[in-house]
């Protein structure tokens, strides 16, 4: 959808003097399908999920990271932030926030109303990650220290134990 989301991407990771790499390919709609494509591990993704938290007087909209072979505890994204409640974001919603459709989000915010937060575990197991940057067919795999120094998330544990 976005190639000016790969635009600034790219730019901002030059900028910063990024070690990182694009790679073209078909567009796959499950994990385990990109990871194939990409030549990746599938918790080497970077899944990038738009929530709204609500609750409190609070009305916030995060951009929450985590490996793609984990699920998010909504709950304890809630938590952490002291609302009531986290849930995903709608696709207008993500839209409008990241210029992408579902599956195409980067993993960095380019919104100022998107507070970007990542567990983290997505930056403590791999030396790289792989994400979708801004189209489907599209990904970058980025040297995990650069996307920490570069992106700085604010850390927030919110990977679902069962």
């Amino acid at each position: 959808m976005s190639e000016k989301t790969f635009e600034k991407l790219t730019a901002l990771l030059d900028q910063n003097q990024a070690s990182y790499r694009v790679v073209e390919h078909s567009s796959a709609g499950k994990s385990e399908d990109v990871a194939k494509i990409r030549g990746t591990q599938i918790g080497q993704g970077a899944k990038a999920l738009v929530c709204t938290l609500k609750g409190n007087g609070v009305k916030q909209t995060i951009l929450a990271v985590l490996p793609a072979d984990q699920q998010a505890d909504l709950d304890k994204i809630a938590a952490n932030f002291g609302v009531k409640k986290a849930s995903l974001s709608s696709p207008a919603e993500v839209s409008a926030l990241t210029d992408c459709v579902f599956g195409a989000i980067p993993p960095f915010s380019f919104h100022e109303n998107l507070l970007l937060i990542a567990d983290p575990s997505l930056l403590q197991r791999y030396n790289e990650l792989a994400f979708n940057a801004g189209t489907l067919e599209r990904s970058v795999i980025l040297n995990t220290a650069d996307y920490a120094r570069i992106a700085q998330p604010r850390l927030v544990e919110f990977i679902r134990k069962d």
